[in-house]
């Protein structure tokens, strides 16, 4: 499952800024901060599961979840990758605009 999938639904992406508030939390807890049934919370765990965005671990009749360090830094290094691309691209823009306006100048 890609992170950007599991990332793309508001729900979820509020789940995982619970858990980041939290450490962790049961689904129980989870789901007693939607108005949706816990059915559907459960289901949106599982796709965030399924995209190694949490990890889950069972005590007794409890699920507990936590974030996964790994996936979320995987995020992190995307969007730092992403912005130096950008950045990149705006330097080169920058330098094209100085050498029009230096030809401008000269005119």
């Amino acid at each position: 499952m890609d992170l950007f999938y599991a990332f793309a639904e508001p729900r979820r992406r509020l789940i995982v800024e619970m858990l980041a508030r939290n450490g962790q939390m049961t689904a129980t807890e989870i789901s007693g901060n939607f108005d949706i049934s816990p059915q559907a919370v459960s289901q949106h765990l599982g796709v965030l599961l399924q995209a190694n965005i949490l990890r889950m671990k069972k005590k007794a009749q409890r699920h507990i979840f936590q974030l996964n360090p790994a996936s979320i830094r995987e995020l992190e290094e995307w969007a730092k990758q992403t912005e130096r691309l950008w950045d990149e691209r705006l330097d080169r823009l920058d330098e094209v605009l100085k050498e029009e306006k230096k030809k401008n100048a000269k005119k």
